[in-house]
């Protein structure tokens, strides 16, 4: 079972409100990594800060078992996010296609999803908080997009029906 997680996260800034800030001083304990062993399956990712303070979601996908995916979340305590209309991502990524992902409640069935694409470069991936709409296991919900006013947890997902490595580097996470 995660734990709610309070002061590492969301903090009001003049620019916007901070999810994640990584350095080489990050704790993430608040980070969990969900794997498709979770259903039998055989895919192995890693969350962990490298030597020059980013975070890094690395391993494999394996399709062995009916698997085929890979993921990292982050629970924290039920924030206000009406003040803001989208989220902002600086990484560096492997050209990959991965899933965003949020909830209101972390105890929801179902996410609230979008997909972004990845460069091998640094950059900032700019994400419209209204246009991720609601999902589970791999099917569009037919229900409203996420309603931009409380938000409890994000989520990042690769699951491309690929047996491949990936790796996805994290800078800054924040709602602007």
């Amino acid at each position: 079972m995660l734990q709610l997680l309070t002061p590492i996260l969301l903090l009001m800034s003049m620019n916007g409100f901070l999810i994640y800030d990584f350095n080489k001083e990050s704790d993430l304990s608040s980070w969990m990594v969900v794997d498709d062993v979770v259903m039998g399956g055989r895919s192995d990712g890693s969350f962990y800060i490298d030597s020059d303070g980013n975070g890094v979601f690395e391993g494999d996908v394996s399709l062995e078992n009916n698997g085929g995916f890979s993921s990292i979340r982050c629970r924290f305590e039920q924030a206000d996010v009406s003040k803001f209309s989208k989220m902002v991502i600086r990484l560096k990524g492997d050209g990959k296609e991965y899933q965003v992902r949020v909830k209101t409640d972390a105890q929801d069935y179902f996410s609230y999803i979008t997909y972004m694409s990845t460069s091998d470069d640094w950059e900032t991936i700019e994400i419209p908080l209204d246009e991720m709409y609601p999902s589970f296991r791999g099917r569009k919900l037919n229900e409203a997009n996420f309603p931009a006013e409380v938000m409890e947890e994000i989520g990042f997902l690769i699951g491309n029906k690929k047996a491949e490595r990936f790796r996805l580097m994290f800078d800054r996470i924040e709602l602007r």
